[in-house]
């Protein structure tokens, strides 16, 4: 097996990512579909979009055209972008945003924290979520510096009327400490790690 950290970056220098990426929506997508057609009760799935898969001129019309090839409900679908993103063309970036949005999907900001992007951008951007980065909940528990950043990130987020998900969540100290900062949602090996698709069908199962 190949880390998505060994070949993303591979994928995204020689531009393959934005035709690899438009694969992975789509299969999302179709697998929402499938889970549907099932009986599942609805789920929603994250996909990441890179950088450089943003700023392509047809993201707005390739995704549009993926919903409607799927016919899968677009508000089960969360587009996850970083803030490297968010750190360019601020006015083009809000306008593809309000275009994706008006598609009906949700959009989230990933690994929150570590792109170093201006507070005043935050604020006008249409994004539903922030995702703390998983860095900053590693040492939670005993780093009171990275303590005090997740509770200002959860404060903040609140706020500007933002749900909040922590990533990387691993022990159960790290979701009472999140539990105390009523925060929304978490994320991690705590609840399970990556599983293959027939897994997840069991875990879609009605509980008895």
């Amino acid at each position: 097996e190949i880390s998505p950290v060994e070949f993303i970056p591979l994928a995204e220098e020689t531009g393959l990512i934005v035709s690899l990426g438009e694969w992975v929506l789509r299969k999302a997508c179709r697998q929402l579909k499938e889970w549907e057609f099932s009986g599942f009760r609805p789920v929603r799935v994250a996909v990441n979009i890179s950088l450089r898969q943003f700023y392509e001129s047809n993201l707005v019309e390739s995704i549009a055209v993926i919903l409607n090839d799927t016919g899968i409900t677009p508000r089960c679908l969360d587009l996850e972008i970083t803030e490297s993103v968010a750190m360019h063309d601020t006015d083009l970036v809000i306008e593809k945003l309000n275009q994706l949005k008006n598609l009906g999907l949700s959009v989230s900001m990933d690994d929150f924290g570590t792109g170093y992007s201006s507070l005043s951008y935050l604020k006008k951007l249409p994004i539903d979520k922030l995702k703390i980065d998983r860095s900053f909940l590693v040492d939670v528990i005993s780093d009171r510096d990275n303590a005090a950043i997740v509770t200002t990130i959860i404060a903040m987020a609140k706020n500007l009327g933002l749900r909040v998900v922590a990533e990387g969540v691993e022990h159960e100290e790290q979701l009472q400490f999140l539990a105390d900062q009523d925060c929304h949602e978490a994320q991690g090996f705590l609840f399970s790690r990556p599983v293959p698709e027939q897994e997840i069908r069991k875990m879609l199962q009605p509980k008895r």
